[in-house]
């Protein structure tokens, strides 16, 4: 019977491989392997970009904090504690948003360009391996071959997603007893109304901190405004109170010229009623 180990060497070796020189590496393996996994050697397949950079995440150690949040929201689910699911929902994304930027920089640097569309398979597969133990599994073999999804694949499934053997996959779960596929289905509800209700809260809060900022703007606005008219009102104070002292110089000048024109006025009505005497 092949030793699945030395296949596994093998096929670990070929998938820290770029993508581009898999396929050369995998013939030249398959040449120079023994006859009991000649064959499987050359059965491997070669990775998409998405499941390499992954891979290449895998193997540099960062899924640790990835793998352990995954356990927590399996017990969160099983206790059916929907605060601590919308707290570690939180989490998970905020995480695999992180890990998805950290592989796709990794790549960059090991040369190989990252699309769009491979990143967002990037992000699929952390998120699966969080949300699923025989996803997580499979993803820290470092030897995936194609992405996964979250809920999309039985656990046999994975299999076929990962170039070599699957070790410590956990059997699944009878499909025979009642109670636990009625546990089961109570734990997914909880966790969507979860998500959902965390989802809505996120918007509300975003929704009310926009309309804080908009409110705390126009409060700025209007005291620059009574600021200003301070100013203007305290300038145009001053302004009064120089045109009132100008205001009354000018009248004690009116008061005395006028005495002085009524005084001219009687001396010159005089010298009238003179001359016609």
């Amino acid at each position: 019977m092949p030793d699945r180990s030395d296949l596994d060497a093998i096929a670990a070796e070929l998938y820290a491989l770029p993508p581009a020189e898999f396929t050369a590496a995998r013939n030249r393996e398959t040449g120079m392997a023994d006859r009991a996994i000649a064959a499987q050697v050359k059965a491997l397949r070669k990775p998409t970009v998405a499941a390499w950079t992954v891979n290449l995440l895998a193997r540099e150690g960062q899924l640790a904090e990835a793998v352990e949040l995954s356990a927590a929201l399996r017990e969160a689910q099983e206790d059916l504690d929907a605060a601590e699911l919308s707290r570690l929902g939180r989490e998970r994304r905020q995480l695999v948003a992180a890990l998805a930027t950290q592989a796709v920089a990794l790549a960059k640097d090991a040369g190989v360009a990252v699309s769009a569309a491979a990143r967002e398979d990037v992000e699929k597969t952390i998120n699966a391996a969080v949300m699923d133990a025989s996803a997580a599994a499979a993803v820290m073999t470092a030897r995936l071959v194609a992405p996964l999804e979250a809920g999309a694949f039985e656990p046999a499934d994975l299999a076929d997603a990962v170039g070599g053997s699957l070790p410590g996959v956990a059997e699944a779960p009878a499909r025979d007893d009642l109670a636990e596929r009625r546990a089961r289905k109570a734990a997914e509800k909880a966790a969507r109304e979860a998500e959902r209700a965390a989802n809505e809260a996120e918007r509300e809060l975003a929704r009310i901190d926009a309309q804080q900022q908009k409110l705390r703007e126009r409060v700025d606005h209007v005291s620059e405004r009574i600021e200003d008219l301070r100013r203007d009102l305290e300038r145009l104070e001053g302004e009064r109170g120089t045109a009132e002292a100008a205001l009354e110089g000018v009248e004690e000048e009116r008061r005395e010229a006028a005495s002085r024109a009524r005084a001219a006025a009687a001396v010159a009505q005089r010298a009238r009623d003179a001359l016609e005497d």
